[in-house]
């Protein structure tokens, strides 16, 4: 046998035994000779059980015959077979009688199955999955170039450069001497073994010493660097996932506070100016009379005009509050008694009687006989108000499922272009007026101005409802993006979306997707606006959104939430500060959750016994509500 054959056998026989032997520690069994050990085949039973996650059946445990030994290893080879793993010209004799190259063959053929064979990277195979995963790790470190599983990793320094890589914390990569090969790879094994947990399958000779290193022992020892990492970003992922959710309700908590500040700046300016008419005092001269009729008209184009768009604001900004929390299955948000819509409506309601009075004895001191003129205009002007008022209302108590209410919303705007034409009516009579000199109407509070105004409002808040409803069926089907996602694209478009018309041109839609990220240079941009559109000159909020789901693919549902803070605790009922940090949640919104989770009280594993721990559980409900933990299985 050539030397070069001796060394790769004895190093893949150290290497497999090994893994065999990582393995075999769920069982409390330890090998020593591959060939020996495994010759009974009762090891390789429990290899495979272990593997296969499954029982191969009765089989003999301590077997003394040679047919028992025949026995033993065939019902091996037989799952192995059952499994659909190829086994070409290995019998039971050749490992019962110890043929070597054959049994390594055999643990081979084992290790690319359970340890190799699920590393999969843009549909390649195994191996080139697991050379391209290396290659894209170590691409901006000159010093390294991996081609393959052999020479590539002979100065240790790819294997350092996959721990800067994923764990720059655990090594100075830029201080390493780049000629101490033997130094570097023990460096790296030895990081690997005791920080990150990788079994030490290999020794720094078997891969410094060699001219070539053993492709298969090189493939098995990374593969388990790939899985470790892998579990590692999994776990940052599930930080990410856990720090978007938090964000999320600190958004929720803006609206909310917000919405409660403008509520009492709001009714506190209505009671001022209601106690500022009452204590209102007339001089009896027409100049004064005249004067406070001109303040009356200026609190209607300006103090009057501004609270009736914070009043339509406020509502929407409610109703949306409302939605909001609905479409994350949260809990509800009803305002202080105090701060709450009705209460509004109630002050609103005594502002407009005030209002009214008060015009009313202004306008008593300067009438005049054209009453019926007058009279005229307030009754189209009041009818016109009255169905403002009714649309208004209509618009902000829409409650219920998404469809009802679009389906209000198409019929409240069907009723929109009636009054338009009605508007013009009121705008001939209004001129009327005007040509006459009339300028008070003790029959009205609305002016012409008033009018166009307010009907803008509606038609204002129809459009952005029925936008806001299309958007949320849009956004709710769109299952395999998370809500917290659907926001931030639903937020995005809009802020894009400059003259509200539910669509984006190529401008806009180019502007969208860099301001989320997504850079691409001209021609890709034009190819995928073009794509998207359709061959149209605008891109819809669906297909806005089906184009993000191409691209993008996270799911925050209470499920998925609950799973992430498992992960980040890595399956224990409560989370560490170090297990949060670890996450590479950042430093702030750890600082913010370790305030708001209440305390484990539980007993929790050895290594935490010194830490505090926290209950994400009940964190969770608290947000979630309990069908979102009974969803995880916590209750």
């Amino acid at each position: 046998m050539a030397l070069f054959e001796q060394q790769w056998i004895k190093v893949q026989e150290k290497t497999f035994t090994k893994w065999l032997n990582s393995k075999l520690k769920a069982r409390e069994v330890e090998i020593q000779d591959l060939v020996k050990d495994l010759s009974d085949g009762v090891v390789l039973v429990h290899l495979l059980e272990i593997l296969g996650n499954e029982s191969l059946g009765r089989y003999a445990s301590k077997p003394k015959l040679r047919v028992q030994r025949f026995e033993n290893v065939n019902i091996a080879l037989d799952f192995i077979k059952r499994r659909g793993i190829q086994t070409t010209n290995i019998g039971a004799e050749d490992v019962v009688d110890g043929n070597r190259k054959i049994i390594l063959g055999l643990i081979w053929t084992l290790i690319l199955r359970f340890t190799i064979s699920d590393i999969n990277e843009e549909g390649l195979s195994a191996k080139e999955g697991l050379l391209l995963w290396c290659q894209r790790k170590t691409a901006c470190y000159d010093e390294v170039e991996v081609r393959d599983f052999s020479s590539s990793w002979n100065n240790g320094l790819a294997f350092c450069a996959l721990l800067d890589i994923h764990r720059p914390d655990l090594i100075d990569y830029d201080s390493l001497d780049k000629n101490d090969h033997r130094g570097n790879m023990q460096l790296a094994f030895d990081i690997a073994a005791k920080e990150i947990g990788i079994p030490d399958l290999l020794d720094v000779e078997d891969v410094c010493d060699v001219a070539k290193p053993d492709e298969r022992s090189l493939m098995t020892y990374i593969a388990y660097w790939f899985h470790a990492f892998s579990h590692m970003e999994r776990v940052e992922n599930a930080g990410r996932r856990v720090e978007k959710f938090v964000v999320n309700m600190q958004g929720a908590w803006e609206m909310q506070n917000s919405f409660e500040k403008r509520m009492k700046a709001l009714l506190e300016q209505i009671a001022g100016q209601r106690q500022q008419w009452k204590d209102a005092k007339f001089e009896g001269t027409y100049a004064d009379v005249k004067a406070q009729a001109n303040l009356l008209t200026e609190y209607k184009k300006h103090k009057k005009r501004k609270w009736v768009g914070e009043k339509a604001e406020l509502t929407g900004l409610l109703g949306n509050i409302k939605t909001k929390l609905g479409t994350y299955r949260l809990p509800a948000y009803n305002p202080p008694v105090e701060l709450c819509i009705e209460t509004l409506d109630r002050s609103w309601a005594g502002l407009m009687q005030d209002e009214r009075s008060r015009s009313q004895i202004i306008n008593e001191t300067i009438r005049d006989i054209k009453n019926a003129l007058r009279k005229s205009f307030a009754d189209k002007a009041n009818g016109l108000a009255l169905a403002l008022s009714t649309l208004s209302i209509s618009i902000s108590g829409l409650e219920g499922d998404v469809e009802d209410q679009l389906t209000h919303t198409r019929k409240l705007n069907e009723n929109l272009q009636p009054l338009d034409e009605y508007l013009q009516i009121i705008a001939q009579v209004d001129q009327q007026c005007n040509e006459a000199m009339i300028e008070e109407n003790d029959f009205t509070t609305y002016t012409y101005d008033e009018l166009v105004y307010e009907l803008g409002l509606v038609k204002s808040s129809v459009s952005k409802k029925l936008a806001f409803l299309e958007n949320q069926i849009v956004a709710r089907e769109m299952t395999n993006l998370t809500p917290i996602q659907l926001e931030e694209f639903e937020s995005v478009f809009r802020h894009f979306d400059r003259n509200l018309r539910n669509a984006l041109n190529e401008v806009e839609f180019s502007a969208a997707l860099a301001s989320l990220g997504l850079v691409y240079d001209e021609q890709e941009m034009h190819d995928k606006f073009r794509e998207t559109s359709q061959g149209r000159e605008y891109v819809t909020f669906e297909q806005f959104i089906k184009f993000m789901v191409e691209v993008t693919e996270d799911q925050n549902t209470a499920e998925q939430v609950f799973e992430s803070f498992r992960e980040v605790a890595d399956g224990k009922p409560y989370v560490t500060e170090i297990d949060l940090r670890h996450s590479l949640i950042p430093e702030d919104l750890v600082d913010e959750m370790i305030k708001a989770m209440p305390e484990h009280k539980g007993n929790g594993a050895p290594e935490d016994a010194e830490l505090p721990k926290y209950d994400y559980v009940n964190f969770m409900e608290r947000y979630l509500g309990k069908q979102g933990a009974d969803a995880n299985g916590h209750h």
